[in-house]
């Protein structure tokens, strides 16, 4: 279930393109050219990927106190459904929901930051704006972290975010370098195909808290009288 992160990441990343590609098109140049102009590129992306790595400990914390409770299967049937909500719910209920949590302000301040270090003539910057663009609302992500809550544990859930964040890595940095060769109907024709890649990630993660005795897709979770998992999908008979 780790790798699903990479592959959703991979799969999805055109929907990167589509909405923060006008970002990475726009990272100024600051008058570099050779290894600094690429070395600028990749910092910007290792933010980003940094900023997911964190989200992915926040989303990971809570999945964690649900699996203490011993409830594996629930927080993964859970995650599933919070994916296919995010998949279907309206724009403007996101955006009252936003308004509710108070994250406008703080994407207000984002926003703001985001044109200082654009204004900065320096490589620290260019790592900068990356870790603010991982924070700008993106329903891409946001299915990603519902994803990350029914991972193992804290370490798991940073490692399936860092995963997402490398499977959208090398289109971004591409788009980075030349966005103008990657045609706007492509980028459309990918972002349609989102909600059905989310749709199949939701399916999985369901699949995987009903106990179904599927090796790897849904494997059987027996718990002990001492609050242990042993999960059976793979172990050979006696």
């Amino acid at each position: 279930m780790i790798w699903a992160g990479f592959l959703f990441g991979l799969l999805g990343s055109f929907h990167c393109v589509g909405m923060c590609g006008p970002i990475a098109m726009a990272l100024p140049f600051g008058g570099s050219s050779g290894w600094r102009y690429y070395a600028g590129r990749l910092l910007y992306n290792g933010g980003r990927l940094a900023t997911y790595t964190l989200l992915g400990a926040l989303a990971g914390a809570f999945g964690a106190t649900l699996q203490m409770a011993g409830l594996q299967q629930v927080v993964s049937v859970v995650s599933g459904l919070l994916i296919l909500l995010l998949l279907v719910l309206p724009a403007a209920l996101k955006g009252k929901a936003s308004n509710m949590l108070g994250t406008d302000k703080l994407m207000l301040w984002v926003r703001q930051k985001l044109g200082y270090f654009f204004g900065q003539n320096n490589l620290g910057a260019l790592f900068m704006v990356g870790l603010l663009n991982g924070l700008l609302p993106c329903g891409f992500v946001y299915i990603a972290l519902a994803g990350a809550i029914s991972a193992p544990g804290v370490p798991g859930a940073m490692l399936y975010m860092l995963l997402f964040g490398l499977g959208t890595f090398p289109l971004m940095f591409l788009v980075s370098l030349s966005g103008k060769f990657i045609s706007l109907k492509l980028r459309r024709s990918f972002n349609r195909a989102v909600p059905y890649v989310g749709m199949a990630l939701a399916v999985l993660f369901i699949m995987r808290g009903l106990n179904l005795g599927i090796p790897y897709v849904s494997p059987k979770i027996a718990h002990t009288a001492h609050h242990t998992t042993e999960i059976t999908c793979c172990t050979k008979p006696k």
